[in-house]
């Protein structure tokens, strides 16, 4: 434990290979984008509101919002707020997310602390990125229970948030176990059956993990953090500082969970190359793994959108693509979708099954009204790290998302995130979140 401790105490900025450095502007550049979009949606409204009215102070900001509330009350409200749209970068073997809690709540305690350096901020995301894939894979590893990212992104967030303010071990410590038994313990796999606006746990894992910070800095008790400290889960930090997880992370190309994302890329491949019209779509036959196949809710609200395969699959046949205006009023209403996301049928595969969650698969069959059939090959979701999106690509997504803000805001926060190779303006960043 004194190791990981002390890595994350004393690793610096210039410590990181360079790849390490630009996937962490990357990811930084994503989520920033995401949360200006995610701000509209009405699961962001609500959660602001009752951080405001529920855990108000004047410590940190309500991003997009301009309200102050405690660094708790941000963290909060600001990580619920991105996990609202589905389209922040995430790591497969986690199966799930990091930055969508850990970048809010760094921040909170950041800004409540005056911690206005850019490279510090920087650093400390890397450090919660390496420190929090292998906290989710520890703790897949160690429960039978499948858990949401709040359950470690607590942990981790508390980690770094130690960091930034400069606790001791034992803090540090302490601050960890404290997190890893208030953090959610949400079973990811309900929401999945019957999506809600619970999502992934962030938020509250985001919240519970700067909440342990200040608890141990005030001398509060809680180690050890058992998924990180125990025998039975050291294999899986035994190359902290090593092995760079941050340069493994995959960036989403649409806002809907990225297991349906290959059925989605496998159905355009094949729309595009058979040169297939949305009316000549008989049907669509999707073979994937099991997780991918429980996503299989009709869509009547936007939660229920991003956690169903026949809709996203249905909203890439008919547009091309998906963004946020189809998993929200405009394609929940839309009946050209509506129908054809009833032409989809998920079927399961037990050698994607074998493969995830390394790899997510799927074949994808459309038979046509003329009596065609066509099927691809199996196919993986763009943006993995194994085949990541340019930094192009990347600026396309930020300046679609960043669009829901006005024109001048958006260049200003886009100059603000800057090049993607080198280092952000983070009290700028912050500055352009606060204004409503």
């Amino acid at each position: 434990m004194t190791k990981i401790i002390d890595y994350i105490r004393n690793s610096q900025w210039q410590d990181f290979p360079s790849s390490v450095k630009h996937n962490a502007f990357r990811s930084m550049f994503d989520t920033i984008g995401v949360s200006a979009a995610a701000s509209k949606t009405e699961l962001s409204a609500i959660i602001r509101n009752h951080a405001a009215r529920m855990f108000g102070g004047a410590g940190a900001s309500l991003w997009w919002d301009g309200r102050k509330v405690s660094p708790v009350g941000a963290a909060l409200a600001n990580a619920m707020s991105i996990d609202a749209l589905d389209a922040h970068d995430g790591q497969k073997l986690t199966k799930g997310h990091i930055g969508c809690g850990l970048i809010p709540g760094i921040m909170a305690i950041a800004e409540a602390e005056g911690i206005d350096d850019s490279q510090e901020i920087m650093t400390a995301m890397v450090l919660g990125y390496e420190f929090g894939t292998r906290a989710g894979i520890s703790l897949h590893a160690s429960t039978s229970d499948y858990h949401t990212s709040g359950a470690w992104i607590a942990v981790t967030v508390a980690a770094i948030g130690a960091r930034l303010m400069k606790l001791n071990e034992s803090q540090m410590r302490h601050a960890m176990g404290i997190a890893e038994y208030h953090g959610p313990r949400s079973q990811m796999m309900r929401c999945i059956d019957t999506p809600t606006m619970v999502k992934d746990g962030s938020g509250w894992g985001a919240m519970a993990g700067v909440s342990a910070v200040y608890l141990a800095a005030d001398g509060f008790t809680g180690a050890p953090a058992v998924s990180i400290e125990g025998k039975d889960v050291a294999d899986h930090w035994a190359d902290l500082g090593q092995h760079y997880y941050m340069d493994e992370q995959y960036i989403k190309l649409y806002p809907v969970c990225r297991w349906a994302q290959p059925a989605v890329e496998a159905v355009l491949d094949l729309i595009k190359h058979h040169d297939i019209t949305a009316d000549q779509i008989a049907n669509i036959e999707i073979s994937s793994f099991d997780e991918a196949v429980r996503l299989c809710s009709m869509a009547e609200n936007t939660e229920e959108a991003q956690y169903s395969l026949p809709f996203s699959v249905a909203v890439a046949a008919c547009h091309g693509t998906i963004g946020v205006d189809e998993i929200s009023t405009a394609g929940l209403t839309n009946p050209n979708i509506q129908a054809m996301a009833r032409k989809v049928n998920v079927i399961s595969n037990d050698d994607f099954n074998a493969e995830f969650p390394k790899r997510r698969l799927a074949i994808a069959s459309i038979e046509t009204t003329e009596g065609g059939r066509f099927s691809s090959a199996p196919t993986e979701a763009i943006g993995d790290p194994e085949a990541p999106v340019s930094d192009d690509v990347l600026r396309q997504k930020f300046d679609t998302l960043a669009a829901s803000c006005d024109p001048e805001t958006q260049k200003r926060l886009s100059h603000a995130l800057g090049d993607l190779r080198h280092m952000p303006d983070m009290n700028k960043v912050l500055a352009i979140m606060q204004k409503h």
